[in-house]
């Protein structure tokens, strides 16, 4: 998959939230809480659709995520680790375990999640 740029994921997310829309829906939505214009709008969801993110169809110019917010979220992280820790998982889990800024129900979390990865081996 190509990597989603913001004003993408701007897009996908109403349609990831709330199932398929046509196109002037979507340009109501951005224009309330991006102030974008209808011609932006557009050519996002041509982008989006040239990468097969997303799917046009008719009546009405109906737009239909493609991709699910997990598999970006996956190809995000990813392409994160490869480029900042060298492919290493742990380390990226490292610098979030050791972040001053985790709260500690974070910290709980995970906690929890590498319990859970333990007794998966067993």
């Amino acid at each position: 998959m190509k990597q989603l740029f913001d004003s993408e994921l701007k897009v996908m997310e109403p349609l990831w939230d709330d199932g398929p829309q046509t196109a002037a829906e979507l340009v109501r939505r951005l224009a309330d809480s991006c102030g974008w214009n209808k011609n932006t709008t557009y050519t996002v969801i041509k982008k989006l659709v040239d990468k097969r993110a997303i799917a046009r169809s008719e009546p009405g110019f109906l737009c239909t995520p493609l991709i699910g917010r997990e598999e970006v979220q996956r190809w995000e992280i990813d392409s994160l680790v490869t480029r900042l820790f060298h492919g290493s998982k742990s380390q990226f889990i490292s610098a979030l375990a050791f972040d001053d800024q985790l709260s500690p129900e974070e910290a709980q979390q995970l906690k929890d999640l590498i319990a859970r990865l333990d007794g998966k081996d067993s």
